[in-house]
């Protein structure tokens, strides 16, 4: 029988893929809400909705920030407000660790458990709001033995033999 991928490595490969939607070309972001170990959103960095593009038109940059994108934690944040889901108690997996104006919502929302899989620009401040919460956060390592299985992607081999 062979081992079942284990959860935090599944979940944060449902952010990884939902990254690959991203439409600011700045950062590749994706995020997942996870509560009960059921999915209940899902985000990535993109424009709102029925705005133009980054991807398509560059990314608005104001103070080295581009003010056109919303960030993939606040997207699967706004999706539950959208939809009425809560928040409470729930975790996140991210492919980077989140700004400081996401952790704050992040924590405000209830959401009990950061999980990342990339440093990025970790502010110390997001890092002590979290202690001070109680909550907790969780750097993930994907173990390629899990995703090597995966059949959809093209091997090396395949590819020659096509």
């Amino acid at each position: 029988m062979t081992k079942r991928i284990p959860w935090d490595q599944y979940f944060m490969a449902q952010a990884s893929l939902l990254s690959l939607r991203s439409t600011c070309t700045r950062l590749e972001v994706g995020a997942t809400l996870v509560k009960d170990k059921r999915i209940i959103a899902g985000g990535y960095n993109g424009s709102v909705s029925g705005d133009d593009h980054c991807i398509d038109h560059g990314c608005y940059v104001v103070d080295n920030h581009c003010i056109r994108t919303i960030h993939a934690e606040m997207n699967a944040l706004l999706q539950c407000a959208k939809l009425g889901v809560s928040t409470n108690g729930a975790e996140i997996y991210v492919t980077h660790f989140p700004c400081l104006q996401c952790t704050k919502s992040i924590l405000q929302a209830g959401i009990k458990t950061i999980h990342y899989l990339n440093n990025y620009r970790n502010d110390p401040y997001a890092l002590e709001l979290i202690e001070k919460v109680g909550a907790k956060v969780h750097q993930v390592t994907l173990d390629p033995q899990y995703f090597e299985k995966l059949s959809f992607i093209p091997s090396e081999s395949q590819e020659d033999e096509a």
